[in-house]
């Protein structure tokens, strides 16, 4: 399998083309899941930047991106392959009627009929490629146990078609918001890597480089009264994707100061939630009516 980074430093670098900016400890990590071929656990507060971490490591490398989005209720139809019935009524239906049943079902199940999702096409991809497996915890006990197969030996068995083994490995990236606790056996396959939100330095750094125009001394305001939004007890805290939005805000707007009236009138940026805003506005003092 080749290597889709030399060394950390060059995962720092890479990602940093692409406008991720990557500490020590997440570069480290992307690296050795790489070079080791082990899929990547990445756990975190939601908004903390891990589906945009698989996103990045995508983009700085031109692997193709596939994504499985974790539900309640995810089955394997879902998220290995099914068969497409409805095609394969048809062929039935169109059968010479002296057709034995054996040489219908040898006819029906075939590649023709396989409708693939997103584990069956990362396995089948020749290129070099991105398996992004995002909330996995939203997705029922069940589904770990797919998960083990296909993370485990890297390839998938189509009872019709036989064992489809991976031509080429994908980089695989799991995240999880920590709803429930993922099973020991999952975790002991992956490497592990726990994001949080990121020191209000590199808060700032982000918003500089994801935001061009917006001056040093607007991030900053912005990255510290983001952090006061964070402290207060509310249902979603803003997300770094949020700062950025809030960043863009503010200069659509053509503000060049973040004072208590530009959060007030901009606050439906950060926090959804009418709670949220009524206690944003009562703890820290901001103008009720958005003046």
């Amino acid at each position: 399998m080749t290597a889709l980074f030399s060394s950390p430093d060059e995962v720092v670098r890479r990602l940093a083309d692409v406008g991720y900016l990557a500490d020590e400890a997440i570069a480290t990590t992307v690296f050795l899941a790489d070079a080791l071929g082990k899929p990547l656990l990445v756990e975190g507060p939601a908004g903390v930047g891990k589906t945009e971490l698989a996103k990045a490591v995508s983009a700085a490398t031109g692997a193709g991106l596939v994504r499985l989005q974790c539900y309640e209720g995810l089955d394997e139809a879902r998220a290995l392959y099914e068969w497409n019935y409805k095609k394969q009524l048809l062929r039935i239906q169109a059968a010479p009627s002296d057709q034995g049943w054996e040489d219908t079902h040898d006819d029906i199940f075939t590649e023709e009929f396989l409708l693939e999702r997103p584990l069956l096409a990362a396995i089948r991809r020749a290129e070099p490629t991105v398996l992004l497996i995002d909330e996995t915890d939203k997705a029922d006990v069940e589904v770990e146990g797919l998960l083990l197969e296909v993370l485990s030996d890297f390839q998938v068995t189509i009872p019709e078609l036989g064992t489809v083994a991976a031509a080429r490995r994908p980089l695989v990236v799991l995240t999880s918001n920590a709803a429930r606790e993922l099973s020991e056996a999952l975790k002991r396959r992956c490497l592990y890597l726990h994001l949080d939100y990121p020191r209000p330095e590199r808060e700032r750094d982000i918003v500089l480089a994801r935001v061009p125009g917006i001056e040093a001394e607007l991030a900053e305001q912005l990255v510290r009264t983001v952090g006061a939004l964070r402290a207060l007890e509310i249902k979603k805290a803003p997300s770094i994707a949020e700062t950025v939005d809030w960043a863009r805000t503010l200069l659509a707007l053509g503000l060049d100061e973040l004072d208590e009236a530009a959060v007030a009138r901009t606050l439906g940026v950060v926090l959804k939630h009418v709670s949220d805003q009524q206690r944003a506005v009562r703890e820290l003092g901001l103008p009720a009516d958005g003046r």
